[in-house]
């Protein structure tokens, strides 16, 4: 119930507004956000980088129905990529882009101009050699953004996908997109979806995550294995063995300010760990799925309000 309430704020201008302005809010999103500037996110970068991770930079924002925005969110992406250049940081950093943050919803052509962006954006990472990972939103868009997937690769054949455990459709999904090349991240998913699409109990979610893992793993992709679940992760060293995978042939990943003890420990044992860093002025929407899916990040903020944290 507390997550559905979450998800639900998370669109809501009036909590939104309300904890914006919280005096402690800034505490939490320093935990979870690695700051609000391009600059931010390269020193950032270059912290993960230092310990033997790497990152998947995410500049916030979603929905937009502004063309300027749009353009904006695209341009900030260009000039990220080439400052993670300019510090030699490409071989450890790529970014992750949300095709509702540059035009997806602005009126007329907008997922025509959302892929213009995205082309863009994958110029710039193949300049500097490295690439990009378009995420999934909502389940409304899910048809939509594997279609942008497709044209992509077209050109940029090492664009990742990411897939959603939650999602009844995932596990078909997986198979359609286990070949070799293919970079596929697979999460749970965090948005707030109807019982018709997908599974609403977390041992369901965890089930078909499962079922999903062994599809990748099995498959001649490269499986981006998002998850902070200690069993996940046992699991996926097993699959790993037992379909002869190396280390490199697969990757976990994790968000920024999530378990990052684990993140080290995984590094030091051999096993590639990229750090899911989000950065940017639009943080709230990212923020409060994040306390939905974790109740103890809800406690840490209410014991914030009232002035106990």
């Amino acid at each position: 119930m507390l997550r559905q309430v979450l998800l639900s704020a998370s669109r809501s201008d009036k909590v939104k507004s309300l904890v914006e302005t919280a005096p402690v809010t800034r505490s939490l999103v320093h935990r979870f956000v690695a700051g609000e500037r391009t600059f931010d996110a390269v020193r950032v970068t270059e912290h993960l980088a230092a310990q033997g991770l790497y990152a998947s930079i995410d500049h916030l924002g979603e929905d937009t129905l502004d063309p300027a925005r749009a353009r904006a969110t695209r341009d900030a992406y260009v000039t990220l990529l080439g400052r993670l250049d300019d510090a030699g940081l490409a071989g450890h950093a790529e970014v992750s882009v949300k095709l509702s943050a540059i035009g997806r919803y602005l009126p007329g052509d907008g997922e025509a101009i959302a892929l213009d962006h995205a082309r863009a954006i994958c110029e710039a990472a193949k300049t500097c050699g490295t690439t990009v990972t378009l995420d999934m939103e909502d389940h409304a868009t899910t048809d939509a953004t594997l279609a942008a997937l497709r044209e992509l690769r077209a050109d940029y054949p090492w664009v990742g996908a990411v897939l959603q455990a939650y999602l009844r459709r995932t596990e078909g999904d997986c198979r359609d997109l286990a070949g070799t090349g293919s970079r596929v991240r697979l999460c749970k998913g965090a948005y707030d979806e109807p019982a018709s699409d997908a599974y609403t109990h977390r041992a369901d979610v965890d089930r078909n995550y499962v079922r999903c893992l062994k599809v990748l793993m099995a498959g001649g992709g490269y499986p981006m294995v998002a998850t902070h679940d200690p069993r996940i992760i046992e699991l996926t060293g097993m699959l790993a063995a037992r379909n002869r995978r190396e280390p490199g042939t697969y990757e976990y990943q994790m968000l920024y300010g999530v378990r990052p003890g684990e993140q080290t420990r995984l590094a030091a044992q051999g096993e590639r760990v990229r750090v899911y860093v989000p950065y940017g002025d639009q943080w709230y929407g990212y923020l409060m799925r994040r306390l939905a899916e974790r109740p103890a990040n809800m406690t840490f903020f209410l014991r914030s309000l009232a002035g106990r944290g």
